[in-house]
């Protein structure tokens, strides 16, 4: 904090001396050093604070980055089930298959953007209220994969917003 070698402190007892005299030097250094350890105290207990506040914010960034990823993995694969629910039910079997196959490359994509949000999130910055939400993942797994896919992003998106 303040670069004071020893000839400084020298100099300060010396005047000191002089100026309070023998009896009142030692209750004066008590006092001052009373003083000094109380400015400390404060100062790192506000650099503390300040640290505190800065971490709290890069986390509040971390999460909102990661909400919009997210968001973003939620919406392109709303469009892609929107688009395989538009296309005729009455088709022929190789158009079924192949809106099969739309589906589940849609339900992977899904999982893959969930799993990637749950890589990249530290477990320890998840909130304490997420793991008091019920969990959809203890229910059945439903016959269709769009159903079941967008349940479980649902869940999580919940879950984030908590």
């Amino acid at each position: 904090m303040l670069d004071i070698g020893f000839l400084e402190l020298m100099l300060i007892g010396i005047v000191g001396l002089l100026v309070l005299g023998p009896e009142r030097l030692p209750r004066a250094a008590r006092t001052a050093g009373m003083w000094i350890g109380k400015i400390k105290r404060t100062v790192s207990g506000m650099q503390r604070e300040i640290s505190a506040q800065l971490e709290a914010e890069e986390l509040r960034q971390k999460l909102n980055e990661q909400q919009k990823k997210l968001d973003d993995s939620l919406k392109r694969a709303k469009l892609d089930v929107e688009s395989i629910t538009d296309s005729p039910t009455e088709a022929a079997p190789a158009q079924q298959s192949d809106t099969e196959q739309r589906v589940a490359k849609a339900s992977s994509r899904l999982d893959d953007a969930l799993q990637t949000v749950r890589e990249e999130t530290p477990p320890s910055s998840s909130p304490p209220a997420a793991s008091a939400a019920p969990s959809h993942q203890d229910e059945p797994e439903t016959a269709n994969p769009e159903s079941a896919a967008l349940n479980k992003a649902e869940s999580e998106k919940d879950r984030n917003h908590q």
